[in-house]
């Protein structure tokens, strides 16, 4: 397996495997990997003959481009996560410092905006976090120019707006959205998991709880009580509630039911426990 530092390095490495017109799979990742990441990888690995996954904390998608705790205490492992990869059979780890990413500044000239779209839900908490992810895997799919992407559906308005980039920008890939992975007590794999203790961790239970009641009230036809869910993860010991909202499973646009629901939906949720911040979200299909 090659860990590659820089682009020049990267590109040495995958233009002879275009040139023989073999398969390449991408996995984005920003390391501190888990199962979650594990699952991505094997994906890739069934559906591609060269898997690259990418390891970089990008400042980009952080509150103040990264002049803040969240950036600075985000999780790095570097050692840990290439010996990872390299027991799950990647081929090629791509692992840039900041500078070798954007430029001696640290800032790229240009962005992708990802507009309203980018701007609701997670965007509406985390100004500036999509435009952010959305240049940063624009310049991955530049580089490494792969057959296919694939993404958490943990991160579901992660995986619309990556869509979205690839249908404006025409890039030549397929998206490839992989189910979330949680551990036995139903919390959803995260790297944020390892800054939280073991109460925090107890505490932040609540949201898939929540979410698996709305799962099965959608299933079996009852009508969905998303002020009940929403009131119950207000007044939840050490958890502050960021947003809980049902969309439209394919738009993500805010839904409004008044029974049973009738078509695909996603129910999006963030909380604070502690110092961290954690995503999750359901699928509710109609009975």
């Amino acid at each position: 397996m090659l860990v590659a530092r820089t682009k020049k390095e990267l590109l040495d490495a995958l233009t002879p495997l275009r040139t023989q017109g073999r398969s390449i799979g991408l996995v984005p990742t920003m390391g501190a990997l888990h199962s979650g990441h594990a699952s991505l990888v094997a994906k890739a690995r069934e559906e591609n003959e060269v898997v690259v996954t990418s390891i970089f904390v990008n400042p980009l998608q952080f509150e103040a481009l990264g002049d803040c705790d969240d950036y600075r205490n985000y999780p790095r492992q570097l050692d840990a996560d290439v010996a990872l990869l390299e027991a799950e059979g990647v081929d090629v780890v791509f692992a840039p410092d900041v500078e070798e990413m954007y430029g001696p500044t640290g800032l790229p000239m240009l962005w992708v905006r990802t507009g309203e779209m980018g701007e609701r839900l997670e965007g509406a908490s985390r100004p500036g976090h999509f435009d952010g992810v959305a240049t940063v895997v624009a310049k991955l799919f530049n580089l490494v120019r792969p057959d296919r992407a694939y993404f958490g559906q943990k991160d579901a308005q992660q995986v619309a707006v990556i869509r979205r980039l690839v249908g404006d920008l025409d890039f030549p890939l397929e998206i490839c959205a992989v189910p979330i992975i949680r551990a036995a007590d139903g919390l959803a794999e995260s790297s944020r998991n390892q800054r939280l203790s073991d109460a925090d961790r107890d505490a932040a239970l609540v949201l898939s709880r929540v979410l698996f009641d709305l799962e099965e009230r959608a299933s079996t036809g009852q009508p969905l009580d998303i002020e009940g869910a929403w009131a119950q993860l207000r007044s939840a010991e050490g958890v502050r509630l960021d947003h809980l909202e049902l969309v439209d499973a394919a738009t993500l646009e805010p839904l409004t039911v008044t029974g049973a629901l009738d078509r695909p939906a996603l129910v999006v949720a963030a909380i604070h426990v502690g110092q961290v911040r954690l995503i999750d979200n359901i699928e509710l299909l109609p009975r």
